[in-house]
């Protein structure tokens, strides 16, 4: 998975919509797009910008970032009225603004993937993943996880000091979320060294390899993280934190996503690279299709509810990620939010 993180582009009013769209197109051609395809990108961002001047009083903002060197994810976010009926809204000519309606459809059209999520009163939450035409067609390997992130810089700051590596392997996925002490390239410097390390010692023990993650990171500012290990053969869930990165294991129960029984996971006090406990285990726990993980560093608020967002479950899990990092980002430091769960 690709570690970059998003960025992000605020769009309070419509006097930012032009600015925004010529970024974003000069990222696009930075990343190899072909000219056609930088187009159906500038029609994506397009019609999201114009959705959130016409639907939101206070605007919203977009979130993009590469998907390795083979295409761009787009995220749109907002916090207007939303949607009662938001799969009709998909249907040309259907508008609540009195406008051709159209948007949603061409977003839907340009995009090789596409989700979106909205409810009356919760806003709406667009997903759009474009790709290259000729990108390596060396096929991945099927997965059996979807891992999604949303991570992003402290506003004002282009270095993010949160980071996170994913690895599959067959029924096995290993996975670590990590916050460098402070922001800006410090703290970007202690959490890619962790992660780093993390891709060396991940096959060991959760709370063996956060002991040799500490002894690979001392020379840098330091870092907390938590790492995580989701076996399909063993039913199992393990895992192992030192600092607050705050973690919930969730059970889904009808339509209601996380209704059900729900397990937090502790972390040690401590600061990889610096000081650790003495003493400290990896715990377990069962693991089936139905269990969601969230992780998070602590530019999430430490309180939030997300069973109060019907069906969200039934979504790409960067949109579970892209929802909570609107509803409770702190907006003081850098963000991280990861979300995972096995396929069935």
């Amino acid at each position: 998975m690709d570690g970059k993180h998003h960025q992000r582009f605020a769009l309070p009013d419509r006097s930012y919509a032009n600015i925004v769209k010529r970024d974003i197109t000069r990222i696009a051609e930075s990343y190899g797009f072909s000219p056609s395809e930088v187009g159906k990108i500038n029609i994506v961002v397009s019609e999201m910008a114009s959705n959130l001047q016409k639907h939101t009083t206070e605007g919203g903002e977009i979130l993009i970032r590469s998907i390795g060197k083979r295409g761009i994810e787009i995220l749109c976010l907002d916090k207007g009225p939303g949607m009662a009926e938001p799969l009709r809204m998909l249907e040309d000519g259907s508008s609540t603004a009195g406008t051709a309606g159209e948007g949603l459809g061409a977003i839907k059209r340009q995009s090789q993937e596409f989700d979106m999520y909205s409810q009356p009163g919760a806003g709406t939450i667009l997903l759009s993943r474009i790709y290259k035409a000729h990108h390596d067609p060396t096929p991945l390997p099927k997965s059996r996880f979807e891992v999604a992130t949303v991570m992003v810089p402290k506003p004002g700051e282009y270095a993010c000091g949160d980071g996170f590596a994913v690895i599959e392997q067959g029924n096995d996925c290993y996975l670590v979320a990590l916050d460098g002490l402070g922001h800006g390239i410090p703290a970007q410097q202690a959490s890619t060294e962790a992660a780093a390390a993390f891709e060396t010692y991940y096959k060991q023990d959760p709370a063996q390899a956060l002991r040799q993650i500490h002894g690979a990171i001392r020379r840098t500012r330091g870092s907390v993280g938590t790492i995580v290990h989701l076996n399909l053969g063993s039913k199992q869930i393990k895992y192992c934190g030192i600092g607050n990165i705050a973690g919930k294991i969730f059970t889904v129960e009808g339509p209601v996503m996380m209704n059900g029984p729900s397990r937090n996971i502790m972390a040690y006090n401590g600061i990889l690279g610096h000081n650790i406990p003495s003493s400290f285990s990896t715990q377990s726990d069962t693991w089936h299709h139905s269990k969601v993980l969230v992780l998070h560093s602590d530019g999430i608020k430490s309180r939030w509810d997300i069973s109060r967002y019907p069906n969200l479950h039934r979504h790409d899990a960067s949109i579970i990620a892209a929802l909570l990092y609107r509803d409770h980002s702190r907006q003081t430091d850098d963000t991280l939010v990861m979300v995972a769960r096995s396929k069935p």
